[in-house]
């Protein structure tokens, strides 16, 4: 049973590994066919254009998960001027296809890749204040699914930068998004959590906190996570 798992996955590999190398650019109609196949099936699009995960958390900020070219220009439509991809730049159809579209569409693409089982650098954080303050609004932040990274840089927005109470943002980790705080991605809960605890016993302005105490080694040391979660979200969800 294990070497039949084995072997299905090792073949799932290599059928992906090919279709990621015949799409190449994207510049001909077989290569973008070969995209879209791998957009929808290998990088899950399949599940997102049934249900997009998209949530209005102020105003000037939408969440989302990995949007389409189609949910791109309805985002044009409905006014939003930036597009915040927290999977960062890389070599995925998703990617090419969002790209492509934000021209398209006059949309700014900003590529800001957050790390969804890590403590966040202080140095994410840092250029996470000064984006805040300058990209341009309405805007939608997405990761892949829309719950782990899109759910920490909303609870960071709402929280740092429009100053909302912290329970109140946290509320943006949640199973409501399809957040797991029990599995690995809930470093990005307890990240908050510390300065909450910190701040308790000794109040102290956030970004101060962030820049003369926070340690993200010690930090993640400290953190521990249920192997049920983990199975979860790594294997039943596919997460990044």
């Amino acid at each position: 049973m294990a070497k039949k798992s084995y072997l299905r996955a090792v073949t799932t590999t290599a059928l992906a590994d090919a279709i990621k190398r015949g799409r190449s650019r994207m510049a001909t109609p077989w290569q973008r066919a070969l995209g879209h196949l791998e957009s929808v099936f290998i990088d899950h699009a399949c599940f997102r254009l049934i249900y997009s995960n998209t949530y209005r958390i102020s105003p000037n900020m939408y969440r989302a998960s990995q949007p389409s070219p189609s949910h791109i220009a309805v985002a044009a439509r409905n006014g939003i001027k930036s597009i915040l991809n927290l999977r960062g730049s890389r070599d995925c159809a998703s990617y090419i296809l969002e790209a492509e579209a934000c021209r398209v569409h006059g949309l700014e693409l900003v590529d800001f890749p957050v790390n969804s089982r890590d403590m966040p650098k202080k140095e994410t954080l840092l250029k996470a204040r000064e984006l805040f303050k300058t990209m341009a609004y309405p805007a939608l932040m997405h990761c892949k699914s829309g719950a782990d990274r899109a759910g920490f840089m909303s609870t960071l927005y709402l929280f740092a930068h429009e100053g909302k109470p912290l329970d109140e943002a946290m509320k943006q980790l949640s199973w409501r998004y399809g957040h797991f705080k029990q599995a690995k991605t809930g470093i990005l809960d307890y990240f908050f959590e510390l300065y909450a605890a910190y701040n308790q016993k000794r109040p102290i302005e956030f970004w101060d906190w962030v820049e003369r105490v926070y340690d993200p080694v010690e930090a993640k040391a400290s953190f521990r996570s249920r192997e049920w979660a983990d199975a979860v979200v790594d294997r039943v969800l596919g997460r990044e």
